[in-house]
């Protein structure tokens, strides 16, 4: 199979960016009825005959990215009920109405595959996620399901995954594309933020998990990493996601600005300031407390739409620095992303505008 010589061309140009690339996957020119043979991110290789015209997606972030690098649904038969819920509630699910009949019953509890759903579904390609032990990847190849691994938790992985799903869709572009966005936007935030000493950086804490076990986000994990690339300090000493902590810890971190995950539908800047000691933080005698977007998928994780998340967050934490325009960048990602025009109502859903009506410096988002 023949190397696009363009994604050659590329990778010498992201050589110059911090930015680390995938390194897992070759971007090929693919027509319909191309074989495609790539190498997954646990090393496995992986065969189609042609572009996958039936995939099912078990880790929760993968669906949307499928459905934005095909521009449809129709390729997607099946997906976890977390992924769907995200879609279906939010602005994809405008967009993509069709989505709510997809199966999600493919997957049970620890991403463990339902094979009689999946076999009723008629996959020819399962993305599964890697690093998480066979049990939860032999009955789908036992089941003789051709089945692709993905890792996850970084940038470069991200970029990876991205790779990966495009070139089993047979349009590899669509991932060269997102990427590009992506090094615009990274070395946008670089080279404003570059004369910001340490010191000014804004010590930020991200609450992971707030309405059942208190967790916060550690520096190694996408989104602890995303909060530094923005300009803040994150006040996590951790690596991971979901780093257990308590009330009393968050005092003592006292941080100047406090993120709120957009996965508890439920929770609210209200929780912060409501409570006796999260609301004695500096973040909320400043309200300066936010939840997170969501737009095709929630913006805490890794995805195709992170470069907005990436915005979005600079503009909170530097608003003297960075006065992205998110609005019109979210509407142009759509109308590329998914084909979609936003209304100004969709934007403001997307922003949960209404949630922030008192929040610090949240009026940069409102409508101009």
């Amino acid at each position: 199979m023949r190397t696009n010589q363009s994604f050659k061309a590329f990778l010498r140009r992201c050589a110059l960016v911090a930015v680390p690339v995938f390194s897992y996957v070759q971007f090929t020119a693919v027509s319909e009825a191309q074989s495609i043979a790539i190498t997954d991110m646990e090393n496995r290789s992986v065969t189609l005959a042609k572009p996958a015209e039936r995939i099912a997606s078990i880790p929760i972030p993968m669906a949307s990215t499928i459905i934005a690098f095909d521009g449809a649904t129709s390729r997607l038969v099946g997906m976890n009920p977390r992924a769907k819920s995200a879609i279906v509630d939010g602005i994809m699910g405008k967009m993509f109405p069709e989505a709510k009949n997809i199966s999600s019953e493919i997957v049970g509890q620890n991403f463990m595959p339902n094979v009689e759903s999946l076999a009723s579904v008629r996959p020819d390609l399962v993305v599964q996620w890697g690093g998480r032990g066979d049990d939860i990847v032999k009955p789908l190849t036992n089941a003789g399901m051709t089945t692709m691994l993905i890792l996850y938790g970084t940038e470069e992985r991200t970029r990876t995954y991205l790779g990966l799903i495009a070139t089993t869709l047979g349009k590899p572009a669509r991932a060269l594309e997102n990427i590009a966005w992506r090094d615009q936007v990274l070395a946008d935030l670089a080279s404003k933020l570059s004369a910001v000493p340490a010191d000014k950086r804004p010590r930020v804490l991200h609450i992971s998990n707030a309405l059942t076990n208190l967790a916060v986000t550690g520096k190694g994990d996408f989104f602890g990493k995303s909060l530094e690339l923005a300009g803040g300090k994150n006040v996590v000493d951790g690596v991971d996601w979901s780093t257990p902590t308590n009330l009393e810890q968050i005092a003592m971190w006292d941080p100047e600005v406090i993120t709120l995950n957009g996965f508890e539908d439920e929770l609210t800047p209200e929780f912060v300031y409501k409570n006796p000691i999260l609301s004695l933080t500096k973040a909320a005698q400043n309200k300066r407390i936010y939840k997170l977007p969501i737009g095709g998928y929630r913006w805490d994780p890794p995805s195709q739409e992170s470069p907005l998340m990436w915005m979005w967050a600079a503009n909170l934490l530097h608003p003297q620095i960075f006065n992205y325009d998110l609005r019109a960048e979210t509407q142009k990602a759509f109308q590329i992303l998914y084909s979609y025009q936003a209304t100004q109502d969709d934007l403001d859903g997307v922003l949960r505008m209404s949630m922030h009506g008192s929040a610090a410096h949240y009026n940069i988002f409102a409508r101009r």
